[in-house]
């Protein structure tokens, strides 16, 4: 079984055709439209839109917050929800010269001279929430929400309602696209600087804003943008991605899955252990494809060994490296004695965990949701409520009820004391008490201690098709439709009864004429960000990034977050790539200290000061 996708050299003449062809219809693009890189003034004729500007006549204020706010933008002429599609903008008061209209709203105009946390109106980040777990679709906001965690650091805060998953893949950020494309419009009214836009996201948000920090200006967008009315003219490209937890390469995460997580797998008939085992080799040879390499440029790849399926290799040992370095992060970080009943770090086996949410990215109140979000945000509380979010209550996305092979709980006196733990059921953890470090046996004795897995074969892909990732891949009518065309190969190879619907599945076409291939290509960044795909150099790429995961999670490969890290460190004009995968943490917004909020507020201005 080959997948085209790992037939690399073969492809070579037809990637070069394909890369000429491209660079002749970007010269007729460019004619036509003039897609300037900066921000478009008042009157560049570039720009092709019958949407208004900001009105700074109808700004509302609150008091309390000395914030300036509007509600209810459209960022879009022909809208495909008119529910989502629209946006709202919160800013530091400071940042606008106002006058009281008498009727509850304020004419408003830049002030030149505010300044908050050493930003003014031009310089200020603006921040953009994707609260979208399992992919689900963002609200918009209809009434005042305090985002004070932001403004107070000086930040322009843009809400902006997307679709989800039963709108079918690219409807979700296609949305956030057009509402970036409008704040570029919008750029020379508004406080704040477009260029400076950062988006964040945990799960499926984490995945969308990875996807949002991939895909800027990407070609493959247009027909879906131009379906909405989006602003045309300006760019969609934002400057920082921060992901928690991104559940995403959704092109190679069965095969990952299997790869990583199939070995804590038990009880699988002969055909379904049939399935894992091809799905682990697929993976390995998709990435002995790839070309992923590590801090010193060397080529990542995997051999077969006799431990496990393709247990071995540069690329094993580098994910075996990441395993210890959160571990050894974990006891540098640890006081003992250690409560690890009380902690949201290190302490927790399987899939689940805490952790802090962003304060400022919820509005106010709603009940517990399930699948799509109509609240636009997390449910319940108040920005000060301080309370742990389990997503996996929200998101929608089937899982097994599984546990890990130890549950760590009470107090550890001794840092040995809590090696012994995770050595309980046979040694894989190997401590010098000398440096404070670790090293691990495998990357096997970690998945069945602690990573196990929580989703049937097709984690993502699921066989019948009723899971999260099919909805989101289906076409627009809320039905699950399977897009991974190496199971589906690996199904046919088998005569597995559920091939069939998966050839019918990947042959169909949406509305813009594309089988599910190329719109699982948009929502893959490794298609853009590596030089083994055809993406590669097809979209602005942020320049900054920072992610965050639980290495416990059950919900994907760790290979997701690392593969993802890896190829954005070796990506031409990324400038940083804050990386860590957090011990003990789970499907969380997992930080080694502090809260999630804080810190990605540090690293925004860390970014742009």
């Amino acid at each position: 079984m080959k997948h085209s996708r790992y037939l690399i050299l073969p492809a070579l003449c037809l990637l070069l055709c394909a890369a000429l062809c491209a660079c002749t219809a970007k010269e007729a693009e460019s004619e036509e439209t003039a897609v300037p890189e900066e921000s478009a003034d008042a009157g560049d004729s570039t720009v092709t839109t019958s949407l208004p500007k900001i009105d700074n006549t109808k700004w509302s204020y609150n008091a309390d917050d000395d914030v300036y706010y509007q509600i209810g933008i459209s960022y879009c002429e022909t809208p495909a929800d008119a529910d989502y599609e629209t946006l709202a903008v919160f800013v530091p008061g400071a940042y606008m010269n106002a006058t009281d209209n008498g009727d509850g709203t304020y004419t408003c105009e830049i002030s030149e001279d505010g300044e908050v946390n050493g930003y003014t109106a031009d310089t200020a980040p603006i921040v953009m929430p994707i609260n979208t777990p399992g992919y689900s679709a963002q609200s918009a906001l209809t009434s005042y929400t305090s985002v004070t965690s932001y403004t107070e650091a000086g930040f322009v805060y843009v809400h902006a309602g997307c679709r989800g998953r039963d709108a079918g893949a690219p409807a979700g950020v296609t949305d956030l696209k057009a509402a970036v494309r409008y704040l570029r419009y919008s750029d020379d009214t508004l406080p704040g600087s477009a260029e400076k836009i950062f988006t964040f996201g945990m799960s499926g948000g984490g995945a969308q804003s990875s996807l949002m920090g991939a895909t800027g200006d990407s070609s493959l967008y247009e027909p879906y943008l131009k379906a909405i009315g989006a602003v045309e003219g300006v760019s969609d490209a934002v400057l920082g991605s921060m992901c928690w937890c991104p559940i995403t390469n959704l092109d190679t995460a069965d095969e990952a899955y299997e790869w990583m997580l199939g070995t804590s797998r038990s009880g699988l008939s002969e055909e379904e252990q049939a399935i894992s085992d091809r799905l682990a080799e697929a993976f390995a040879e998709y990435i002995n494809a790839a070309g992923l390499k590590d801090e010193n440029g060397n080529v990542l790849t995997l051999e077969e060994s006799e431990e496990g399926i393709y247990q071995a290799g540069s690329y094993y040992d580098y994910i075996k490296s990441v395993i210890e370095g959160s571990l050894n992060n974990f006891l540098a970080d640890t006081t003992f004695p250690y409560d690890a009943s009380s902690s949201s770090a290190g302490g927790m086996g399987g899939h689940s965990g805490g952790g802090e949410r962003p304060s400022g990215e919820r509005p106010e109140g709603g009940d517990m949701p399930s699948g799509e979000m109509p609240d636009g945000g997390f449910p319940g509380g108040s920005e000060s409520d301080s309370s742990e979010v389990n997503y996996e209550e929200i998101d929608d996305i089937e899982r097994n009820d599984t546990s890990s092979g130890l549950s760590l709980s009470g107090t550890y006196e001794t840092v040995q004391d809590y090696i012994d733990a995770l050595n309980a059921n046979g040694e894989w953890v190997s401590y010098d008490a000398e440096t404070n470090t670790v090293t691990i046996s495998d990357v096997a004795s970690f998945v069945t201690s602690l990573k196990n897995a929580s989703k049937n074969l097709g984690a993502f892909d699921q066989l019948d098709g009723g899971q999260g990732e099919n909805t989101l891949f289906g076409y627009g009518d809320g039905s699950g439709a399977h897009f991974d065309a190496v199971l589906a190969e690996i199904l046919s190879d088998l005569g597995n009864k559920y091939a069939e619907s998966y050839a019918e599945d990947l042959a169909k076409t949406d509305s813009a004429g594309n089988t599910v291939d190329t719109r699982v290509d948009m929502y893959t960044p490794l298609y853009y960000l590596l030089e083994s795909e055809e993406g590669y150099g097809s979209s602005t790429v942020a320049k900054y990034w920072r992610i965050r995961t639980g290495i416990n999670q059950g919900d994907c490969a760790l290979s997701t977050e690392v593969d993802l890290a890896l190829a954005l460190e070796n990506y031409k004009g990324v400038e940083s790539v804050d990386f860590e995968t957090v011990w003990g943490q789970g499907h969380t917004q997992a930080e080694r200290s502090g809260n999630s909020a804080d810190n990605f507020i540090s690293w925004v201005e860390s970014c742009t000061k």
